[in-house]
Protein backbone atom coordinates (compact mmCIF):
# COMPACT_ATOMS: atom_id res chain seq x y z
CA UNK A 1 0.00 0.00 0.00
CA UNK A 2 1.22 3.55 -0.74
CA UNK A 3 2.03 6.05 1.99
CA UNK A 4 -0.79 8.35 3.04
CA UNK A 5 -0.45 11.80 1.47
CA UNK A 6 0.72 14.19 2.70
CA UNK A 7 2.97 12.12 4.98
CA UNK A 8 4.39 13.13 8.35
CA UNK A 9 8.15 12.54 8.44
CA UNK A 10 10.48 12.72 11.45
CA UNK A 11 14.09 13.46 10.47
CA UNK A 12 16.68 13.16 13.21
CA UNK A 13 19.72 15.36 12.84
CA UNK A 14 17.73 17.69 10.58
CA UNK A 15 19.42 21.03 11.32
CA UNK A 16 22.55 20.64 9.20
CA UNK A 17 23.93 18.95 6.10
CA UNK A 18 21.98 16.02 4.72
CA UNK A 19 19.24 16.26 7.34
CA UNK A 20 18.50 19.88 6.59
CA UNK A 21 18.56 19.22 2.86
CA UNK A 22 16.09 16.39 3.36
CA UNK A 23 13.77 18.54 5.45
CA UNK A 24 13.54 21.14 2.68
CA UNK A 25 13.23 18.58 -0.13
CA UNK A 26 10.51 16.53 1.56
CA UNK A 27 8.54 19.64 2.48
CA UNK A 28 8.61 20.67 -1.16
CA UNK A 29 6.95 17.33 -1.88
CA UNK A 30 4.20 18.24 0.58
CA UNK A 31 5.38 16.35 3.67
CA UNK A 32 4.90 17.60 7.19
CA UNK A 33 8.45 17.56 8.52
CA UNK A 34 9.32 17.02 12.17
CA UNK A 35 12.73 18.65 12.58
CA UNK A 36 14.95 17.16 15.28
CA UNK A 37 18.17 18.74 16.47
CA UNK A 38 20.24 19.59 19.55
CA UNK A 39 20.19 23.38 19.21
CA UNK A 40 16.94 25.29 19.66
CA UNK A 41 18.32 28.09 17.48
CA UNK A 42 19.22 25.72 14.63
CA UNK A 43 15.86 23.95 14.90
CA UNK A 44 14.01 27.26 14.62
CA UNK A 45 16.11 28.30 11.62
CA UNK A 46 15.43 25.00 9.84
CA UNK A 47 11.71 25.17 10.57
CA UNK A 48 11.63 28.69 9.08
CA UNK A 49 13.51 27.49 6.00
CA UNK A 50 11.15 24.56 5.52
CA UNK A 51 8.05 26.73 5.88
CA UNK A 52 9.50 29.19 3.36
CA UNK A 53 9.32 26.51 0.67
CA UNK A 54 5.55 26.93 0.59
CA UNK A 55 5.19 23.17 0.74
CA UNK A 56 4.55 21.09 3.83
CA UNK A 57 4.37 22.21 7.45
CA UNK A 58 7.28 21.88 9.90
CA UNK A 59 7.52 21.40 13.65
CA UNK A 60 10.65 21.29 15.80
CA UNK A 61 11.82 18.81 18.46
CA UNK A 62 14.94 19.23 20.58
CA UNK A 63 16.95 16.31 22.02
CA UNK A 64 20.56 15.35 22.62
CA UNK A 65 21.31 11.80 21.44
CA UNK A 66 24.49 11.53 23.49
CA UNK A 67 22.09 10.58 26.28
CA UNK A 68 19.54 7.76 26.23
CA UNK A 69 17.35 10.02 28.34
CA UNK A 70 17.37 12.47 25.45
CA UNK A 71 16.17 9.75 23.07
CA UNK A 72 13.40 8.76 25.47
CA UNK A 73 12.38 12.41 25.82
CA UNK A 74 12.10 12.85 22.06
CA UNK A 75 10.03 9.67 21.70
CA UNK A 76 7.71 10.82 24.50
CA UNK A 77 7.24 14.26 22.91
CA UNK A 78 6.54 12.90 19.43
CA UNK A 79 4.15 10.20 20.68
CA UNK A 80 2.23 12.75 22.73
CA UNK A 81 2.00 15.46 20.08
CA UNK A 82 1.74 13.68 16.75
CA UNK A 83 -1.39 11.74 15.75
CA UNK A 84 0.56 9.79 13.12
CA UNK A 85 4.08 9.13 11.86
CA UNK A 86 4.43 7.87 8.31
CA UNK A 87 8.23 7.93 7.99
CA UNK A 88 11.06 7.88 10.53
CA UNK A 89 14.44 8.83 9.06
CA UNK A 90 17.24 7.98 11.49
CA UNK A 91 19.85 10.38 10.18
CA UNK A 92 21.47 11.86 13.31
CA UNK A 93 25.07 10.84 13.74
CA UNK A 94 28.69 11.83 14.22
CA UNK A 95 31.67 11.08 12.01
CA UNK A 96 35.03 9.46 12.49
CA UNK A 97 36.88 12.61 13.59
CA UNK A 98 34.25 15.15 14.69
CA UNK A 99 33.85 15.57 17.59
CA UNK A 100 36.97 14.63 19.51
CA UNK A 101 39.60 14.22 16.82
CA UNK A 102 41.51 11.03 17.67
CA UNK A 103 40.29 10.93 21.27
CA UNK A 104 37.90 8.26 22.53
CA UNK A 105 34.79 9.92 23.97
CA UNK A 106 31.90 8.54 25.99
CA UNK A 107 28.21 9.35 26.13
CA UNK A 108 26.58 10.53 29.34
CA UNK A 109 25.60 6.88 29.93
CA UNK A 110 29.24 5.76 29.74
CA UNK A 111 29.10 4.20 26.25
CA UNK A 112 31.58 4.82 23.45
CA UNK A 113 30.16 7.97 21.87
CA UNK A 114 29.84 6.88 18.23
CA UNK A 115 28.18 3.60 19.16
CA UNK A 116 25.78 5.53 21.39
CA UNK A 117 24.83 8.34 19.01
CA UNK A 118 24.98 6.55 15.67
CA UNK A 119 23.56 3.20 16.70
CA UNK A 120 21.92 3.04 20.13
CA UNK A 121 19.84 6.16 19.48
CA UNK A 122 18.57 4.59 16.23
CA UNK A 123 17.75 1.34 18.01
CA UNK A 124 15.99 2.96 20.95
CA UNK A 125 14.06 5.67 19.09
CA UNK A 126 12.79 3.19 16.49
CA UNK A 127 11.50 0.84 19.17
CA UNK A 128 9.96 3.64 21.20
CA UNK A 129 8.01 4.88 18.14
CA UNK A 130 6.92 1.46 16.85
CA UNK A 131 3.39 1.73 18.24
CA UNK A 132 2.88 5.06 16.47
CA UNK A 133 4.39 3.73 13.24
CA UNK A 134 2.20 0.61 13.35
CA UNK A 135 -0.93 2.72 13.89
CA UNK A 136 0.10 4.88 10.94
CA UNK A 137 0.83 1.96 8.57
CA UNK A 138 1.76 1.84 5.81
CA UNK A 139 4.85 3.48 7.27
CA UNK A 140 8.59 3.40 6.74
CA UNK A 141 11.82 3.49 8.75
CA UNK A 142 14.93 4.64 6.88
CA UNK A 143 18.31 4.20 8.58
CA UNK A 144 21.01 6.43 7.15
CA UNK A 145 24.11 4.27 7.39
CA UNK A 146 27.36 4.14 5.40
CA UNK A 147 29.41 2.02 3.04
CA UNK A 148 32.08 2.20 5.74
CA UNK A 149 31.33 -0.91 7.83
CA UNK A 150 33.50 -2.84 10.30
CA UNK A 151 32.56 -6.06 12.17
CA UNK A 152 31.72 -5.63 15.83
CA UNK A 153 34.25 -6.96 18.33
CA UNK A 154 31.86 -8.35 20.93
CA UNK A 155 34.72 -8.76 23.41
CA UNK A 156 35.28 -4.99 23.35
CA UNK A 157 32.27 -3.28 21.80
CA UNK A 158 33.08 0.01 23.52
CA UNK A 159 36.60 -0.04 22.03
CA UNK A 160 38.51 0.43 25.25
CA UNK A 161 41.55 -1.10 23.53
CA UNK A 162 43.10 0.16 20.30
CA UNK A 163 40.55 2.91 19.78
CA UNK A 164 40.27 4.60 16.40
CA UNK A 165 37.59 7.04 15.31
CA UNK A 166 37.10 5.45 11.90
CA UNK A 167 36.83 2.00 13.45
CA UNK A 168 34.25 3.29 15.94
CA UNK A 169 32.27 5.00 13.19
CA UNK A 170 32.28 1.98 10.86
CA UNK A 171 31.32 -0.39 13.69
CA UNK A 172 28.34 1.81 14.58
CA UNK A 173 27.22 1.92 10.95
CA UNK A 174 27.38 -1.86 10.54
CA UNK A 175 25.32 -2.16 13.74
CA UNK A 176 22.66 0.07 12.14
CA UNK A 177 22.42 -2.26 9.15
CA UNK A 178 22.26 -5.39 11.33
CA UNK A 179 19.45 -3.73 13.27
CA UNK A 180 17.69 -2.85 10.00
CA UNK A 181 17.55 -6.50 8.95
CA UNK A 182 16.31 -7.61 12.37
CA UNK A 183 13.64 -4.93 12.72
CA UNK A 184 12.36 -5.59 9.19
CA UNK A 185 11.89 -9.25 10.08
CA UNK A 186 10.18 -8.35 13.37
CA UNK A 187 7.73 -6.05 11.56
CA UNK A 188 6.98 -8.35 8.65
CA UNK A 189 3.28 -8.11 7.84
CA UNK A 190 2.72 -5.00 9.98
CA UNK A 191 2.77 -2.54 7.09
CA UNK A 192 5.95 -0.91 8.43
CA UNK A 193 9.03 -1.33 6.23
CA UNK A 194 12.65 -0.86 7.34
CA UNK A 195 15.61 -0.20 5.04
CA UNK A 196 19.14 1.19 5.33
CA UNK A 197 21.36 2.99 2.88
CA UNK A 198 24.68 4.59 2.15
CA UNK A 199 23.32 7.95 0.91
CA UNK A 200 26.42 9.30 -0.87
CA UNK A 201 30.19 9.33 -0.55
CA UNK A 202 31.80 12.11 1.50
CA UNK A 203 29.13 14.79 1.20
CA UNK A 204 30.18 18.35 2.18
CA UNK A 205 29.01 18.28 5.79
CA UNK A 206 30.63 19.34 9.05
CA UNK A 207 32.02 15.81 9.55
CA UNK A 208 33.70 15.61 6.11
CA UNK A 209 36.86 17.48 5.17
CA UNK A 210 37.21 16.38 1.52
CA UNK A 211 33.83 16.00 -0.17
CA UNK A 212 33.22 13.85 -3.25
CA UNK A 213 29.43 13.73 -3.59
CA UNK A 214 26.94 16.55 -3.09
CA UNK A 215 24.22 16.98 -0.49
CA UNK A 216 21.76 16.74 -3.38
CA UNK A 217 23.03 13.22 -4.16
CA UNK A 218 22.30 12.11 -0.62
CA UNK A 219 18.94 13.86 -0.52
CA UNK A 220 17.86 12.08 -3.70
CA UNK A 221 18.81 8.64 -2.33
CA UNK A 222 17.18 9.07 1.09
CA UNK A 223 14.07 10.75 -0.32
CA UNK A 224 13.53 7.77 -2.61
CA UNK A 225 13.52 5.32 0.29
CA UNK A 226 11.35 7.63 2.34
CA UNK A 227 8.58 8.49 -0.10
CA UNK A 228 8.81 6.93 -3.56
CA UNK A 229 6.04 4.55 -4.60
CA UNK A 230 8.46 2.03 -6.13
CA UNK A 231 9.61 1.22 -2.60
CA UNK A 232 6.11 0.33 -1.34
CA UNK A 233 6.41 -2.95 0.58
CA UNK A 234 10.18 -3.23 0.11
CA UNK A 235 11.83 -4.07 3.43
CA UNK A 236 14.98 -5.48 4.99
CA UNK A 237 17.30 -4.17 2.27
CA UNK A 238 20.54 -2.23 2.12
CA UNK A 239 21.06 0.33 -0.65
CA UNK A 240 24.20 2.03 -1.94
CA UNK A 241 22.69 5.35 -2.99
CA UNK A 242 19.96 4.42 -5.51
CA UNK A 243 20.85 0.75 -6.00
CA UNK A 244 20.22 -2.23 -3.79
CA UNK A 245 23.58 -3.60 -2.63
CA UNK A 246 25.25 -6.10 -0.35
CA UNK A 247 26.35 -4.91 3.07
CA UNK A 248 29.44 -6.27 4.85
CA UNK A 249 29.13 -10.07 5.21
CA UNK A 250 28.98 -9.68 9.00
CA UNK A 251 25.58 -8.01 8.63
CA UNK A 252 24.13 -11.34 7.50
CA UNK A 253 25.60 -13.37 10.37
CA UNK A 254 22.56 -14.43 12.39
CA UNK A 255 24.60 -15.33 15.46
CA UNK A 256 26.21 -11.88 15.53
CA UNK A 257 22.84 -10.22 15.00
CA UNK A 258 21.44 -12.17 17.95
CA UNK A 259 24.38 -11.01 20.09
CA UNK A 260 23.79 -7.42 19.03
CA UNK A 261 20.06 -7.69 19.81
CA UNK A 262 20.78 -8.97 23.31
CA UNK A 263 23.45 -6.33 23.95
CA UNK A 264 21.27 -3.49 22.66
CA UNK A 265 18.35 -4.56 24.83
CA UNK A 266 20.64 -4.73 27.85
CA UNK A 267 22.25 -1.32 27.25
CA UNK A 268 18.90 0.42 26.71
CA UNK A 269 17.05 -1.50 29.44
CA UNK A 270 14.59 -2.97 26.98
CA UNK A 271 13.09 -6.45 27.09
CA UNK A 272 14.86 -8.44 24.36
CA UNK A 273 12.77 -9.52 21.36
Amino acid sequence: MPLRQPPTVLITGATDGLGRGLAVALARRGATVLVHGRSAERIAATVRQVRATGGGEARGYQADFSSLAGVHALADQVAAAEPRLDVLINNAGIGADVPGGTARLESSDGFELRFAVNYLSTYLLSHRLLDLLRRSAPARVVNVSSAGQTPIDFTDVMLTRGYGGRRAYCQSKLAQIMFTFDLAAELQGSGVTVNALHPATYMPTKIVSTPISTIADGVEAVSRLALDADLDGVTGRYFDQLREAQAHPAAYDEADRARLRALSAELTNRSPV
